[in-house]
């Protein structure tokens, strides 16, 4: 038997601005849900923050800023998903804020220690993906 979620494609994007700024008392706030439906063509804002809390209203504060990134096709991001930039896993998907929805949603990604685009060396036209987390059978 298998769990609530199956199997998925990878949501792939590309850089169209990279950000550089890091905050300590950004106040953003974890949506409810776990994963967020994303369509080809969307643009939406990748945060990194070290906080681990998953609650809904959780508040994120310590913030660094990657860039923004346009979705190449249609998919679904999920809550754990790995982050690759270029192929190289910076973190899992810790939720998601609304402040600026419906202009873009924020991805936040857990990671050790905040990361901005310069720390990663980021680049217009670098690649995104958002790759599944393995799924468990029951």
């Amino acid at each position: 038997m298998i769990g609530e979620d199956g199997a998925k494609r990878t949501v792939a994007a590309t850089v169209v601005k990279v950000l550089v700024h890091r905050r300590t008392d950004r106040g953003m706030s974890l949506e409810p849900f776990a994963s967020r439906c994303v369509r080809a063509g969307e643009v939406h804002e990748l945060v990194t923050t070290d906080h681990t809390g998953t609650a809904a209203g959780t508040r994120i504060d310590r913030v660094g800023f990657l860039g923004f990134a346009e979705i190449d096709r249609a998919g679904v991001i999920d809550r754990g998903d790995e982050l690759r930039v270029n192929g190289r896993t910076v973190g899992t998907v810790l939720g998601f804020d609304a402040c600026h929805f419906p202009n873009h949603y924020n991805v936040l990604v857990r990671t050790p220690r905040t990361l901005t685009g310069p720390d990663l060396r980021l680049a217009p036209e670098d690649r995104i993906e958002f790759v599944p987390a393995p799924f468990a059978e029951d």
